[in-house]
């Protein structure tokens, strides 16, 4: 009566994979959007010249994501382009 690690690991892939739809409705419903290659490439110059305020801007007109999301977006940007 053993449940192998496979078995295990499909599983939570598929709880996984429900948890990811539910998400993408929710930020659908709430109109954000995740950021695209194009956004983080229009971004990352503005980063580099520690224009974070105008980064954070620009984040929240193309995602309409709230203040917090967005700084917290452009904080994990910043974090991995340094």
């Amino acid at each position: 009566m053993s449940t192998g690690w496979g078995s295990s690991t499909r599983s939570l892939e598929r709880r996984l994979g429900r948890v990811e739809r539910k998400l993408d409705l929710v930020l659908g419903h709430l109109g954000v959007r995740e950021p695209d290659g194009a956004l983080v490439a229009e971004l990352e110059p503005l980063l580099r010249q520690g224009k974070k305020i105008a980064a954070v801007k620009r984040y929240r007109e193309v995602t309409a994501a709230g203040l917090k999301e967005a700084k917290d977006a452009v904080d994990r940007m910043s974090d991995s382009i340094r």
